[in-house]
């Protein structure tokens, strides 16, 4: 781990993170973070408290003359998405993350960094250890599996927390106070095939489809970014209708809430197609650089011929359902809001297809900050993924967090930020999914809002975090706890 990091201003706030980052934390693999905070909090001496799932409460009393003040929720998850990028050789359960730093940001060696939202969680610990930080009673309040389903919230039992306030640290915009948030709901299609020989006198392929941003399936999916898994149906989509390809295998993307970034397949076609194959693939990869020049500058796609044709193919029929099933399935920016500019309601990510020795699976996950709208956009994509044969479980939904432009905390975080910043912050709602709704479903009572550090390619190899941004989230957030109202 870097020194440099540890050096960087405020010096408790990087301490916390490079230590955390130094625990492998991945999405329903949190013990050893677990174990890790829970240690923390015990060795300051404060209450610590593991429910059932191991979301992890510290209480700390409020400081001298902060008694009287409305006792306070932090809230940030411990787990991390896990990306890295093809070339990079990395084990996320047994290595701590390889931080450096690159003018005013902090990057990681060809993996997510985990500032998402790891950030947070630093900020509050720095506050559970700080014996000069005025604030009231907080509860310090963990939780885990956040990005790959949200139990720990959701599992989080009523009247565990006794907080008036919920301050939420995980966003990613260090000029923005969210207020609201999209709900979410996985949609999978699953299928079986009987496969069939390779036809004699095939040649093999492998199709590569790298070197996408990929991105957080939320808070970039208006970006206009290339989805590594539409794109590959592109080119096998028009490889089985002029060419009669047939795949043998796919394995694109990997997480539901990261934008995929790679795609590779195997395929055979007849050996007479060989040269006007590469020709015409070579055509309709030019085209799709051409559309995603501005957005995607570094895309790849290569054609490699294989030494020796896999064995076995995807029947005929079946692909056909199958290329235009995908070609069907929506992808992106599905409806934006018509009561916040510039806000995206609704969106879809195909996040993950695998096909192979006669299985299929397409994970998706559906966002949308209109609860119908969700389950309207789900149950289109289950008819694309039924009309080819799928079955499609729709699970996991969790609710969305409703803009509450009256609140009382709202109100009290507003002057603050711009007596420090010298200009208003954006009031905003965002299209991610944070803990708040649900959060606030268990805790109808409570206030909440969240706001955090700038963020930049979260759930990505080129996720990077804003040192001067840092730096001014930590002043924001000292100076609010030192003026939350009195009860």
């Amino acid at each position: 781990m870097s020194q440099e990091i540890r050096n960087l201003e405020p010096k408790a706030l990087w301490n916390n993170f490079a230590n955390l980052n130094a625990v492998p934390r991945p999405s329903k693999k949190e013990e050893r973070v677990v174990a890790f905070i829970k240690d923390f909090g015990e060795k300051l001496g404060l209450e610590v408290i593991e429910d059932a799932v191991h979301n992890v409460i510290i209480c700390k009393p409020a400081t001298a003359g902060m008694e009287n003040r409305k006792k306070v929720v932090l809230q940030g998850h411990l787990d991390m998405v896990h990306q890295k990028n093809a070339d990079t050789v990395f084990d996320f359960e047994k290595q701590g993350i390889e931080m450096y730093i690159d003018g005013d940001w902090v990057r990681a060696k060809g993996t997510t960094l985990g500032a998402d939202n790891g950030l947070g969680v630093a900020a509050i610990m720095a506050v559970l250890e700080s014996t000069t930080i005025a604030h009231p009673a907080i509860e310090a309040l963990f939780t885990i599996d956040e990005e790959t389903g949200m139990t720990g919230a959701m599992n989080l039992q009523a009247g565990v927390l006794q907080g008036q306030i919920l301050l939420n640290l995980d966003t990613e915009e260090d000029d923005e106070i969210d207020i609201g948030c999209a709900g979410g709901v996985d949609v999978t299609a699953e299928a079986e095939y009987d496969e069939e020989e390779t036809p004699e006198h095939s040649i093999g392929y492998q199709i590569t489809v790298k070197g996408l941003k990929g991105g957080h399936s939320g808070m970039d999916i208006h970006k206009g970014l290339g989805n590594a898994n539409k794109i590959m149906n592109r080119l096998l989509f028009d490889g089985f209708d002029n060419f009669g390809l047939q795949i043998s295998e796919i394995q694109g993307g990997s997480l539901r809430n990261a934008i995929p970034r790679e795609s590779v397949a195997k395929v055979i076609i007849a050996s007479v197609y060989d040269e006007a194959f590469e020709f015409d693939m070579q055509q309709i990869v030019n085209e799709i650089k051409a559309e995603l020049k501005t957005t995607e500058p570094n895309l790849e796609i290569s054609f490699e011929k294989l030494k020796k044709a896999p064995a076995k193919v995807m029947p005929s029929m079946a692909q056909y359902y199958f290329v235009r099933s995908m070609a069907a399935a929506a992808n992106g920016v599905h409806r934006m809001s018509a009561d916040f500019e510039n806000l995206v309601e609704t969106s879809n990510n195909i996040a993950k297809v695998s096909l192979g020795k006669g299985k299929l699976t397409i994970q998706c996950l559906t966002r949308s900050s209109v609860e119908s709208a969700k389950f309207d956009l789900a149950n289109e994509l289950r008819s694309a993924f039924e009309l080819m044969g799928c079955e499609v479980e729709i699970s996991g939904s969790y609710l969305g967090w409703a803009p509450n432009p009256d609140s009382a905390i709202l109100k009290t975080l507003v002057p603050i930020y711009e007596k420090l910043n010298g200009k208003k912050p954006k009031v905003v709602a965002c299209h991610a999914g944070l803990e708040c709704g649900i959060l606030g479903g268990i805790y109808p009572e409570m206030d909440m809002i969240s706001f955090g550090p700038t963020i930049h390619g979260a759930h990505s190899p080129d996720e990077r975090a804003s040192i001067s941004s840092a730096q001014k989230f930590w002043k924001f957030l000292v100076e609010v706890l030192a003026n939350i109202p009195v009860k």
